[in-house]
């Protein structure tokens, strides 16, 4: 009988919008684990915890705390467009997202999504 692996992981290496972009996606029974990085480095590492109590509309809202590394306003908006579908989608898990950016546009952020969303493990 194959034992079944306790850590689900997928990587992807990409060019996004002329940046070569790394992106590894790690799945735990609790949380989800997203680096997306165009340094070749983990960079700010920021939790996004999806509140329980949630809008009117059913989906929870979205707390923010960086825990390592600038503590900027941009760094908190491009989490949330990183990772929320990532959250939403696992069952409103917590996701945990080391990222080093070197394209913080609105443009290059919607392109790392979908290269986020390549590396489905949740």
């Amino acid at each position: 009988m194959a034992a079944s692996p306790v850590v689900t992981s997928r990587q992807r290496e990409q060019e996004v919008r002329g940046v070569r972009t790394e992106v590894v996606c790690t799945a735990f029974s609790n949380s989800v684990f997203v680096v997306v990085t165009q340094y070749g480095k983990m960079g700010t590492l920021v939790y996004v915890d999806p509140d329980t109590v949630g809008d009117k509309v059913g989906r929870p809202s979205l707390t923010t705390r960086v825990l390592l590394g600038k503590d900027e306003p941009l760094v908190h908006v491009c989490a949330k467009h990183l990772v929320a579908f990532v959250s939403q989608e696992a069952g409103n898990k917590p996701v945990l997202l080391a990222m080093a950016l070197k394209d913080k546009t609105m443009e290059g952020i919607q392109a790392l999504r979908e290269v986020i969303r390549s590396c489905q493990v949740w």
